[in-house]
This record gives structure tokens, sequence and C-alpha cells, in this order.
């Protein structure tokens, strides 16, 4: 019997990539998607009949939709808990009355920490400073104490919960930041700030695939997991990847840290490209531990930091070839 699973932003990059995946590996979900009424290439419910779920025997809830965090800071920040909170909320409490048997909330390791001073793990107590973090943690919040309750007066209920925190996702489709460093190597613009030896956890969108698949077969317990390849880059050897996946050779340049630091502060005042807050986004470090995970998996995950990068990075090539 084929396995019903509810799909909250279906048509988004992940979304796209999980389907897709799952059609890769034979396996024959059916597929109910929820997502807002102009997207008219997905056979989907809006999000005001959500309640059309309940008549449905599904099995799995997968929440992917949300509204991403914003790196030039112009949002108001109310829309984050209305979006990121509020719905992850109304669509939990359709859970709650359905027959299915599993919620996957995809959160963020933002949730946790904005900037780190040594290694991201479960067990350290959250402490968000956006409103993006702040809303992802609420939600989380929310319905763990939705379920409790619900537990309490349903003593004999299944229903599981899973509150994945992944770092940056990526993959094709991807429309991140790696594709900002990509164009820097392919129009051959030197990497200025090589004099930063930092590291940042990444996730291959085939792992991120792969743990819903295994979460979906019930071969994890529920609970809050972190999400991330099992080994950090540094940006200079992004920088490197890059260039090896385009057949390009990338140019690093180490200008010294005590004249970066002058320019950025001099671009708080004067408006440069770069500026003190910038600066910190470029060259800080953010590891991220997948211990949890890989120990309920019982194995690494499939795809290497770096294969999984390159792949992307070929990705973006082959895009701008056509």
């Amino acid at each position: 019997m084929k396995k019903r699973i509810v799909i909250s932003g279906g048509s988004g990059f992940v979304g796209r990539n999980l389907v897709e995946y799952f059609k890769n590996i034979v396996k024959t979900y059916d597929f109910t998607f929820i997502s807002r009424a102009n997207d008219s290439d997905f056979n989907s419910i809006g999000w005001n009949s959500i309640g059309e779920i309940i008549s449905l025997n599904s099995q799995i809830f997968l929440h992917l939709a949300g509204k991403a965090h914003d790196l030039k800071r112009v949002n108001n920040s109310d829309e984050y808990f209305k979006i990121n909170h509020d719905l992850t909320v109304q669509l939990f409490e359709v859970f709650l009355k359905s027959t299915a048997s599993k919620f996957i909330f995809i959160s963020s390791v933002k949730a946790s920490a904005d900037s780190l001073s040594g290694i991201l793990s479960e067990e350290m107590i959250p402490s968000p400073q956006t409103a993006y973090g702040k809303s992802k943690l609420k939600a989380e919040e929310s319905i763990q104490k939705m379920l409790l309750e619900f537990n309490l007066t349903s003593p004999n209920s299944k229903k599981q919960l899973y509150i994945l925190r992944p770092c940056m996702i990526h993959g094709p489709g991807n429309k991140g930041n790696l594709n900002l460093l990509y164009k820097l190597v392919r129009l051959s613009i030197p990497w200025p700030l090589a004099a930063f030896e930092n590291k940042r956890s990444f996730l291959s969108i085939e792992n991120f695939c792969f743990v819903i698949d295994k979460i979906i077969e019930g071969e994890i317990e529920s609970g809050v997991y972190q999400v991330a390849d099992d080994d950090p880059v540094s940006t200079n050897d992004l920088i490197k990847l890059i260039g090896l996946g385009i057949g390009k050779k990338s140019v690093l340049i180490r200008i010294p840290k005590v004249i970066v630091n002058i320019i950025a502060k001099l671009g708080d005042i004067l408006k440069f490209p770069i500026n003190t807050e910038r600066l910190v986004k470029l060259t800080e470090s953010y590891l991220v531990s997948n211990s949890k995970l890989t120990k309920a998996l019982g194995v690494s995950l499939p795809v290497k930091s770096k294969d999984g990068l390159i792949k992307t990075i070929q990705s973006f090539n082959s895009i701008n070839t056509k």
C-alpha cells in the first residue's frame, strides 16, 4: 500500500528536489501538496482549505513551507512569525486531528544560534537573535507543547514529531549564497579574504532527502536533530572547489586582516560594498554537529561534503552554459 505524504512548500527548491529524489529511488509515494493559490503548476490544496486533509488517509506530514532568512533585513519581523510560527501551528492542529502518525518540521540551525564560538549541538540552549531564528524556535516550542498536551489526553496516541534543523542546504536549483561565490570565480574575480581561515557546515540536498526517507521508513526515533554533512569546508577550499567544478583557476588573495578590518569599518560610514557586519558573515565559522543524527541512523550520510558541493557547482555551470 502506497504511503500518502502531505507536503507544504513542495514547489520550492527543497520540495522539488525531494519529490525527484523519491522518483529516482523508485519510492512510489502519493503526495498531497499544500501551496499558495497562485502555484498553478501544482495540483495542491490551498492553506485556507487544509482542513480537507483530515479526511485523507495520510501517514506523513512534511512541513517545508516557511519564510526564508532575509540577509538584507528588509522584511517585517511580524511576517516571520505569521508564516514560520502561525502556519506551522495551523498545520500541526490538522495533523493532530488526522490519522497521520508522523509530523516532520523543517526548522533551522538558526533556531539555536546565529553565530558560534564552538560546535553547535542539540544540547546547547537556543539563543536566536534574528526574527527568523526566533520564529522557528517559537514554532518548535509550540508544536512540542501541543503534542505533549495531546498525548496527555490521548494516552494511546502513536503520533511522532521530528524537528530537523538543517544548516545551509545546497543542490541543483539552489539560489543561495553559494551562487554568489560561483559568479565571483566564473568572472575571474579574486577572493580577497583568504587570510580568514573560517569553516562552515553545509548540507547536500541528497543527504537531506536521504534523512527524510529514513524517517518516513521508520528508521529514526522521533526528536530534534541537526542535519549537516559530515565534514565542514573552509571558504578558501570552497573557492578552490568552485574553480575545480567549472574548470577555471580560482584566485585567492591574502590581504592582511588588519587592513580588511579598517576597510570594513570605513564601509560602515561610507557605504562600501564591505562593512563590519558583512565581513563577519563572510568570514565567520559556523560548525554544526550531526553526531546525534548519524548515531540514530547507524551510518554516515551517503554524500561526502566536497562531492556534494562539486555536484551543485556543476549544476550552476550547466545552467550558465545553456
